[in-house]
């Protein structure tokens, strides 16, 4: 009995000493000593520089915040933006999305080989549309994703500021087949607001208006959350999702620990696995990171560089027009997130990870 006992002490120690090795931002962050170092200078410099178009007049960036290993090791806003500003994250609504979609696979509410039309009937007329076509961005539908260039012929502008803004999902569908599901890639917020209208087919109607909140965000700590819907009621699951940057740094650190949450596995790291794996018919220019499961990861395509050469290979992001981003580095246990404006083109994504990179992981930039 003894020997029985003193076993289970040395496991509890050795959980304990586990458990309280992982910082949780419960019920808020904790934050490190800010550092003082000429790199730490350098990111600011870089991060927050004043833009020098007179029409375009303010910093580069509205927010920055640095998790590291469950702290905060650097924060800094540009007004009006504060800690509790509940920032539009554009296109980072659909690696959000992905998570809430991940969260109900994990209750067997789907499989990523199902066809859309069991969840979403007017896909009806592209029976062989998986989930995962969807996910991969790789519907087959025809698609133009042009913004201020191309509005006119523009299927997103359409979808998300014309008359087709009343059912962007069914207005998705209406489009004609132009390739094989899964054979090719075609970045697509319509697909993604597909997944959102099928979600509701998964959880059902009367779950579905507060599924984010049940699902993800009230057990992460997330209160800042808004998420926009189209008038038929469906979640713009492409671009219209509001958050603090605090806030959003909570599903990236889900992400980072491999969609365990405070000792529960809120998130099959199963799925946090298909969400890094690149699409097996990505293309990307240079550059430009490389799809996964609705997320962006820094892998090469065809023995070419990494996207963010100055990164690790396992770095991944949820990315979002004119600069929005969610980095997560797994090995480094780094999370960032940045908000910002970038329509001015000045803004890298390789140069602010290089450079948060030499503040807290110790390499030069």
């Amino acid at each position: 009995m003894g020997r029985r006992l003193l076993s289970w002490m040395i496991v509890a120690l050795c959980w304990g000493t586990q458990a309280s090795a992982e910082t949780w931002p419960v019920p808020d962050w904790q934050s490190a000593p800010p550092p003082t170092s000429a790199a730490v200078q350098s990111l600011q410099a870089y991060a927050f520089a004043l833009r020098d178009q007179p029409s375009r007049a303010g910093v580069r960036s509205d927010a920055l915040l640095v998790i590291r290993d469950g702290r905060i090791v650097y924060e800094h806003y540009a007004a009006p933006t504060t800690a509790t500003t509940a920032h539009l994250t554009w296109s980072i609504s659909k690696s959000v999305l992905a998570t809430l979609l991940g969260i109900a696979q994990g209750q067997g509410r789907f499989t990523l080989d199902d066809p859309v039309a069991r969840f979403y009937a007017p896909m009806q007329t592209h029976p062989e549309v998986r989930i995962k076509d969807l996910l991969h961005w790789a519907s087959g539908l025809d698609w133009q994703e042009d913004y201020e260039y191309a509005p006119l012929k523009s299927s997103v502008v359409a979808m998300l500021y014309t008359r087709d803004r009343v059912d962007m999902a069914a207005y998705t569908a209406s489009h004609a087949a132009v390739a094989a599901p899964g054979e090719r890639f075609l970045y697509s917020s319509g697909d993604s607001t597909v997944l959102a209208a099928a979600l509701r087919g998964m959880v059902g109607s009367q779950h579905y208006d507060d599924w984010p909140w049940q699902a993800l965000f009230d057990p992460l700590g997330i209160r800042t959350a808004t998420w926009e819907r189209d008038p038929s009621g469906t979640f713009v699951g492409s671009s219209y999702l509001y958050m603090s940057a605090r806030d959003l740094a909570r599903i990236g650190l889900l992400m980072q620990r491999d969609g365990q949450w405070q000792g529960r596995q809120l998130l099959p790291a199963s799925w946090v696995k298909f969400n890094r794996a690149p699409f097996e018919h990505a293309t990307a220019t240079p550059g430009e990171a490389v799809a996964g499961g609705q997320w962006w990861l820094n892998v090469p395509l065809a023995g070419g560089p990494r996207p963010w050469p100055d990164a690790p290979a396992d770095t991944f992001a949820a990315l979002g027009h004119w600069g929005q981003a969610l980095y997560v580095l797994p090995k480094e246990k780094l999370v960032i997130v940045r908000y910002g404006d970038d329509r001015d083109g000045t803004y890298a994504h390789n140069e602010l990870l290089k450079r948060v990179l030499a503040a807290f992981a110790g390499e030069s930039p």
